[in-house]
């Protein structure tokens, strides 16, 4: 199975392929309004209008699963993203991201890659102490916390997995390189 094999359900309720973003750059992340990372929307609207243009994609997907960060339904965390972070990139459902009702699609991507990337000791620190209280966080592979970022190759492969603590900007050699 591979990405393209997969659909994933919009905020408004309906089914999306996946397949329809084939011979794209998609970034993927699960994300939360009432987390300490929520800031990275800002960056990740701004790659989205540097680079969507030329082929590439942010699929967002709100999950509730680490401190309960994501609540409200997903029309209240639209509206929350859209006023406060301007974002413009496709939002979908709230879902799972590890555990029994797991979303196939977050259970492909962790397969492809298992660990996180970390840069910096203090970074390591502090998702060693976040792993701690993940309550969902129980095999490996699984996302530790909110605004885990995978990216994904024009071929559905995931060529990278960044650590929530990291800054999607950190992303944008390899995206420029994945679209070039």
């Amino acid at each position: 199975m591979n990405i393209y094999d997969l659909s994933v359900k919009t905020r408004k309720g309906d089914m999306v392929k996946l397949s329809d973003y084939k011979g794209k750059v998609l970034l993927i992340v699960n994300s939360a309004t009432g987390c300490g990372f929520t800031p990275q929307y800002e960056s990740l609207e701004r790659l989205y209008k540097t680079y969507n243009k030329k082929g590439f994609e942010i699929l967002d997907f709100p999950c509730n699963q680490f401190g309960h960060q994501a609540p409200g339904d997903d029309n209240e965390i639209h509206e929350f993203c859209t006023s406060k972070y301007q974002t413009t990139f496709d939002q979908f459902a709230k879902i799972d991201v590890n555990g029994e009702n797991e979303d196939k699609l977050f259970t492909l991507l962790k397969s492809e890659i298992q660990d996180d990337e970390i840069n910096g000791m203090k970074n390591k620190m502090v998702m060693k102490g976040i792993t701690k209280i993940s309550n969902t966080c129980k095999n490996k592979g699984d996302i530790v916390w909110n605004f885990t970022k995978f990216l994904v190759n024009k071929d559905g492969k995931v060529v990278k997995r960044l650590s929530p603590i990291e800054n999607p900007d950190l992303l944008e050699n390899d995206i420029k390189e994945l679209l070039s």
